[in-house]
């Protein structure tokens, strides 16, 4: 396995990051604890959740992913060798159950965020702490368009990192950064931590895939490679989609098929199955399978700081990581970059 040091933070993570946001609605804490146990043994030390995990969200299992972690952390005392990333939600009324439907980033909501999360993880400081999505109004989750016409009062960037100051001063985060972010965005966290002597974020996790790759095209990269800040490149398999297990059986079990049509529409989109169609015959052709060549993809770019993936049992763990050892060639980039000239951003 590869590492990096993230962004100016010091932490030095994987180039492959376990996410963990089946644990507890598709994974149970065995599951949980066997993942853990087995990305360790792969080299894999940087772990990523949220307090609002597992997906799909809802009141009866919020929390259940930090705390699979938490007792693993507990029952294999190996705290000392991951980097551990957590998030706290932003702005959803809809989601009554996390403080109340009236979460945003502000020092009151930020610290009792913190000191859930905490609690649940069973450790006394969170090395990356992450904002999930913005306060202000910015489109996201499949939103493409900026409409003004939906602004909200939100918390002044300013204010959430001195809160966010106050948790690195007292020992219980470390480095931080955000998530579902705009070039706008991170510039603006950049130069409110310059003026006023405030934490600087050290990634940003966002969506990258082959139906999605707005990063490179949003001036983000440029952004984030002049300011030092990593990407963590989250869903590299399209839900799912880029395996192709969709396309061969409409009715398979995952995500796509286990929770509402709501929940990701990005991903249904006819476009992205055409585009899936192209890069799974690409992957074929050449000797991969679909999904080797979407992670590869991932893996490979010079701006991914380390690819986010998660798996609902030990084979599809093995084999996303095993991807990594898959290297693409300049005909079969070629060739990717064709298919994405042609179906742009499908899944954005």
């Amino acid at each position: 396995m590869d590492y990096t040091t993230l962004g100016t933070s010091g932490l030095k993570v994987s180039k492959i990051c376990l996410g963990t946001m089946t644990f507890g609605e598709q994974n149970t804490e065995a599951d949980a604890h066997s993942q853990l146990d087995y990305a360790l043994e792969r080299g894999i030390n940087f772990i990523d959740t949220a307090e609002m995990y597992p997906v799909m969200p809802r009141a009866e299992t919020q929390g259940a992913t930090e705390r699979y972690i938490g007792s693993w952390l507990r029952k294999s005392g190996k705290r000392d060798r991951i980097v551990l990333a957590t998030k706290a939600a932003g702005p959803n009324p809809n989601m009554t159950w996390v403080r109340g439907g009236k979460q945003n980033l502000d020092a009151a909501n930020l610290r009792a965020a913190v000191d859930a999360s905490l609690q649940r993880l069973q450790t006394d400081h969170i090395d990356l702490y992450q904002l999930h999505w913005p306060s202000r109004n910015t489109p996201i989750f499949g939103s493409t368009v900026f409409n003004p016409d939906n602004e909200r009062t939100c918390v002044a960037i300013d204010h959430t990192l001195t809160a966010l100051d106050e948790l690195i001063k007292e020992g219980k985060i470390g480095a931080i950064g955000v998530s579902n972010e705009s070039c706008w965005g991170v510039s603006e966290f950049i130069k409110q931590a310059e003026l006023k002597g405030l934490p600087r974020i050290a990634s940003i996790q966002n969506l990258y895939n082959l139906t999605a790759r707005h990063y490179e095209t949003s001036l983000l990269d440029e952004t984030c490679f002049r300011e030092n800040v990593g990407l963590l490149a989250y869903s590299p398999l399209a839900f799912g989609q880029l395996t192709a297990k969709y396309l061969d059986d409409p009715k398979a079990h995952g995500r796509l098929t286990l929770f509402p049509p709501g929940w990701s529409p990005r991903y249904l989109r006819p476009s992205v199955l055409a585009a899936v169609a192209q890069y799974a015959q690409l992957a074929r052709d050449n000797g991969m399978t679909p999904a080797q060549l979407a992670l590869a993809w991932c893996y490979s770019r010079w701006f991914v700081a380390s690819t986010i993936i998660g798996a609902t049992t030990l084979a599809q763990l093995q084999d996303n990581i095993d991807a990594y050892a898959v290297k693409l060639s300049p005909e079969v980039i070629d060739q990717v970059n064709a298919i994405h000239a042609r179906i742009t951003n499908p899944g954005q």
